[in-house]
């Protein structure tokens, strides 16, 4: 008798607060006996915080410990084949405890599909195993909501964009927005401020670290420094107050 294999659940944890977590997040977290997470070498990671607490000793645990953490590597090294290559062995990690029958549950800060990593494993095994993802609370929602302010109002348009897009394309798309959440800071930080001046822009966007984490900071745009800017980081250009 062929053994049934387990399933791939892709759990949304949340930004930080670990009361955040989902009641059915929580409930397929203590079902599952195998819990992946992704995290960076040396560390234990945000996502494995919000939910170490609730982990029992049966529970096998599967780090998923990322090659890299950022893409400047010295040529001949890419960082999209590094990247590519630790999916695809990660992927196999997990595939292996499923062909043994084993739930495999890959938590993922914020939400699994949301510039989330579990989205890669998703695309690797999604087709061969039985899949379930979990939304979660993003961080650009838990940022808004520790920064106090309402991202659309009425017919208006929200745009999310990267910190990584070139100077002139992120201005385009900042120029024809109603709002906006601009993700993946860090060093594209000074890049993004000079463009949100640009624009006139800079006395709307608010920018949050850390969003609703226990080292969470609220820094006036001016005053970011740009070399301490973590990757945790967004800012945020709420759309125009309209009185209903």
């Amino acid at each position: 008798m062929m053994q049934q294999p387990g399933r791939l659940i892709g759990l949304g944890v949340g930004p930080g607060d670990p009361e955040l977590i989902t009641v059915k997040a929580l409930r397929l977290l203590r079902e599952s006996p195998v819990v992946a997470y992704f995290v960076a070498k040396g560390k234990k990671g945000n996502a494995f915080g919000i939910i170490e607490a609730h982990l029992q000793d049966a529970q096998t645990l599967l780090p998923l410990v990322y090659p890299v953490t950022t893409e400047a590597l010295p040529a001949p090294l890419s960082y999209e084949q590094v990247i590519s290559d630790f999916y695809d062995t990660a992927g196999e990690q997990l595939a292996a405890h499923l062909d043994a029958g084993r739930d495999v549950a890959v938590i993922c800060e914020g939400d699994p599909f949301f510039y989330g990593s579990y989205m890669y494993l998703h695309d690797r095994l999604a087709e061969r195993y039985e899949a379930e993802v979990v939304p979660g609370v993003c961080s650009m929602l838990g940022g808004a909501s520790v920064l106090g302010a309402p991202l659309v109002y009425r017919n208006q348009s929200l745009s999310v964009l990267s910190g990584v897009l070139p100077h002139e394309e992120l201005k385009r798309r900042l120029a024809d927005a109603d709002a906006a959440v601009v993700m993946k800071l860090g060093r594209n930080f000074p890049k993004v401020r000079q463009v949100l001046e640009e624009l006139g822009l800079a006395g709307r966007a608010l920018y949050v670290e850390r969003a609703t984490m226990a080292n969470q900071k609220i820094v006036p745009l001016d005053q970011v420094d740009p070399l301490s800017s973590p990757y945790f980081s967004l800012i945020i250009v709420p759309g125009e107050r309209w009185q209903g």
